[in-house]
């Protein structure tokens, strides 16, 4: 696969978006950029999960370039396309981040249980010269969990660190009904859009 950008960063210590870049054969480099301070990616009053989703992905790309600025020449790192993302899982309006402790990973879970909820993912390439977005909207219909399987999930430890406290390439895929939309992108990266974003 010819790509316009013979090497680009991701903006993301996500070990799932480092594998499916290496999936489809883009060079990249993992850029270690500190976290802003505070809470981690607040929530805009009254902010929809599509808003939420698109400005976060944005800062990121944002939030890199500005680091990248200021390191790149006491490092000697080049000045590289940045590719950033954003995963979001909402049910209704209601938005499912990482959950803080055992008791909100079993709240989502509970939530998410025989419902359908939308998982968004928005992708963004930021260059010296251009800002190119994508976003990408899946469908996912849980089963009905019992209170016996959300624990027991939950104690696999896998829920924490992801959105809705679940992992569709984890154990979690056999609670997954039905998708509508892109495996990948519930993983965190749809490789559909970022391949169009990335190709010449």
């Amino acid at each position: 696969m010819v790509y316009k950008y013979p090497q680009i960063y991701l903006a993301s210590a996500s070990p799932r978006r480092h594998e499916l870049l290496n999936q489809i054969g883009v060079k990249h480099t993992v850029l270690e950029v500190p976290s802003a301070p505070g809470e981690d990616e607040p929530r805009l009053p009254g902010e929809a999960p599509m808003d939420y989703v698109q400005r976060t992905a944005l800062e990121k790309a944002n939030r890199a370039h500005a680091w990248l600025t200021q390191t790149a020449k006491a490092s000697g790192l080049e000045r590289l396309p940045i590719l950033a993302a954003d995963t979001t899982v909402a049910l209704g309006n209601e938005v499912l981040g990482k959950p803080k402790d055992v008791e909100d990973a079993q709240r989502m879970l509970a939530l998410l249980s025989g419902q359908t909820h939308t998982v968004l993912t928005s992708v963004v390439l930021l260059t010296e010269f251009e800002l190119k977005k994508a976003l990408s909207i899946s469908e996912v219909s849980f089963m009905r969990l019992s209170p016996q399987q959300i624990v027991d999930y939950v104690e696999s430890k896998e829920p924490f660190g992801k959105a809705g406290a679940y992992a569709i390439q984890g154990f979690a895929g056999a609670f997954i009904d039905k998708l509508k939309g892109s495996y990948t992108g519930v993983m965190g990266l749809p490789l559909h859009e970022t391949l169009s974003l990335l190709s010449v």
